[in-house]
């Protein structure tokens, strides 16, 4: 199992985690499970998390700064297919209407959209389990984020597009508990 991990989730682990964590137990553990793939930033998360609340995720996991434990993303581009999921099940219409945005400042909003964290998130979740439907080891994404629209985005949030686009998804505490089979109450002072 490959576990995508986003920066609402990386957030919370430091605020939420790391402040009772004995030993930097869980801090190492989660460290070794980036190493070794288990948990995948991707490159956009990283930037991304370089900016939120003026950088505590990478000063607290100073882990993420290094370049090989940091999936690239350069190399991953949305296909055909893909622009019209978006245009069609991703892009949240009644927000599209009330913008009133015209077809050039759409097309621009979705390709600033396709390469941000989330964009990224959802196409490397998708190459995943397309590539491995034979070995059924599809990704899970971890986000904290709630599919509820409250935010007037122009997109979905990634809840509502995994369930949408049929990629697993879970919040951080069911990915520690259920997935890694982890009592966190060791680990915490």
């Amino acid at each position: 199992m490959k576990a995508v991990i986003d920066t609402s989730s990386l957030l919370a682990l430091v605020r939420y985690y790391m402040p009772f964590d004995k030993d930097n137990r869980l801090k190492n553990l989660i460290k070794g499970k980036v190493e070794n793939k288990e948990i995948i930033v991707l490159d956009k998360v990283q930037e991304e998390s370089k900016y939120v609340t003026q950088g505590l995720i990478i000063r607290t996991l100073n882990f993420l700064k290094l370049e090989k434990n940091i999936v690239k993303t350069t190399d991953l581009l949305p296909y055909p297919r893909f622009f019209n999921i978006v245009d069609e099940q991703l892009c949240n219409k009644k927000i599209k209407k009330l913008k009133n945005l015209n077809g050039t400042e759409y097309e621009q909003q979705k390709r600033q959209y396709l390469v941000t964290a989330d964009g990224k998130l959802i196409l490397y979740c998708l190459k995943e389990k397309n590539q491995n439907t034979l070995l059924n080891e599809k990704p899970i994404l971890v986000s904290e984020e709630t599919g509820t629209d409250n935010d007037n985005k122009l997109f979905k949030k990634l809840p509502e597009c995994c369930r949408i686009l049929e990629i697993e998804h879970c919040s951080l505490p069911t990915l520690i508990e259920k997935h890694f089979k982890l009592n966190l109450s060791e680990y915490f002072k």
